[in-house]
């Protein structure tokens, strides 16, 4: 099993990146919008400063509690698409339940949406003309080219998502490729009425938090697994969605977390700060 290597290629980028803002003189402000206590989402955020600190960009981390109504995240937002020093705005996902998770994602101004998730972004994208890209999609784009250097034409792809924009977007930017896909939005770790999807699928993507969901005799032999969930307890180790011991004898391909997806999300975040720094 392949065992791909996130943080190889997450340091290249950042060392380009550094090396464009300081020739540039650039000073990126990326503002992150975090609701609630998920542990996954505070450990994302987390990593997204320690990298920013390190190539010039500053974060702006504004925390709302699990009981923050929605009309006071939107009221934030709009205040932070007029403010000129902002370069990029991100919610981090998923959101609490009782908030409409597109009315504020809608909220953000399409040229500081550098995560990628405003609907205008995805009309962008459908001309091929948009220079914010979605960023996990992306990564996951690029991971699924790197195990399938050939091409994934016809390929059957299965994601686990938790929320239903991400899995749109997703699929919008893996319809280029040609291959077959479909997703499920998860609210639970429970995989009960997607076990065909998953034992059929050539590629299963888990983007959930739910630890070692997938087990080895749930996939086919030779799959390839983009495990993009992570679990953060209270002793401080991660868990991704993917239980790695059991996939091991199977899959032929395998994102570990940590050193997977999240290295490698977190550059190209920041690339679209950098990107959308230098359209201002």
């Amino acid at each position: 099993m392949k065992i791909f290597d996130g943080k190889k290629a997450a340091d290249k980028i950042l060392k380009d990146l550094a090396a464009a803002i300081k020739k540039e003189k650039l000073s990126p402000v990326l503002s992150v919008v975090l609701v609630g206590d998920n542990e996954a989402s505070r450990l994302y955020v987390d990593l997204k400063k320690k990298a920013a600190a390190k190539i010039g960009i500053k974060i702006i981390e504004q925390q709302f509690s699990a009981q923050a109504k929605e009309e006071e995240i939107v009221d934030y937002i709009i205040k932070s698409n007029n403010d000129a020093q902002i370069s990029g705005i991100i919610i981090q996902l998923p959101l609490p339940a009782t908030l409409n998770t597109d009315r504020i994602i809608k909220a953000i101004d399409p040229k500081k949406d550098v995560d990628g998730f405003h609907p205008e972004t995805k009309k962008m994208l459908e001309k091929n003309k948009a220079i914010l890209k979605p960023v996990l999609p992306q990564v996951i784009l690029a991971i699924l080219q790197a195990a399938w250097k050939k091409g994934f034409a016809g390929k059957n792809i299965f994601a686990l998502v938790n929320s239903e924009v991400f899995g749109q977007t997703l699929k919008s930017i893996l319809a280029p490729a040609k291959a077959q896909v479909n997703y499920r939005v998860r609210n639970t770790c429970m995989v009960l009425g997607v076990e065909k999807e998953i034992k059929s699928a050539d590629a299963i993507i888990s983007v959930c938090g739910c630890p070692n969901m997938i087990k080895g005799e749930m996939i086919k032999d030779g799959a390839v697994l983009v495990d993009a969930g992570i679990t953060r307890y209270h002793d401080g180790k991660v868990a991704g969605d993917i239980d790695k011991a059991s996939v091991e004898a199977k899959a032929a391909f395998l994102t570990p977390v940590p050193g997977g997806v999240g290295p490698l999300t977190v550059a190209l975040l920041l690339k679209n700060v950098y990107l959308a720094a230098k359209k201002e």
